[in-house]
């Protein structure tokens, strides 16, 4: 590819690095209403997962897999969100919100349900540091 790949402005705005993937950044959402967390496949002009070439795709569905497998088992939640919207922020990314019955929006979806609440700082380190320590290899 000759573009270069960076996060559009939205998304690096609104969220919180957690780290890098093979595929894809691991971001965290700043609103602390939902464990929210969005995978952004590093691979410049892509807005679809379509636009992805197969390995790519493959590559993207296991981390999806991977990051579900551990925000369920972080969170103990009661349901998975998983989705690629893109209507706002054109660059693919997927959401992934573990929700519990309990959250401000549920059973509806998040967005626009409840005004972002902004992460106590420490809890914003406990979170990212444990998701850190789950996904790093070693």
């Amino acid at each position: 590819m000759s573009a270069v790949w960076s996060l559009h402005p939205q998304l690096d705005k609104d969220t919180v690095p957690i780290c890098d993937l093979p595929l894809s950044r691991l971001l965290l959402s700043k609103d602390a209403n939902y464990p929210w967390l969005i995978l952004v496949p590093r691979r410049a002009d892509t807005v679809e997962i379509i636009d992805l070439d197969p390995a790519d795709r493959a590559r993207l569905m296991t981390e999806i897999g991977q990051i579900s497998e551990t925000l369920k088992d972080i969170t103990r939640c009661d349901k998975l969100n998983v989705a690629a919207l893109g209507n706002q922020v054109p660059q693919l990314h997927v959401h992934i919100i573990a929700r519990r019955k309990s959250d401000a929006a549920w059973p509806r979806p998040v967005w626009g349900a409840a005004p972002a609440l902004d992460y106590d700082p420490k809890t914003l380190h406990t979170f990212s540091d444990t998701l850190q320590r789950r996904l790093q290899p070693g």
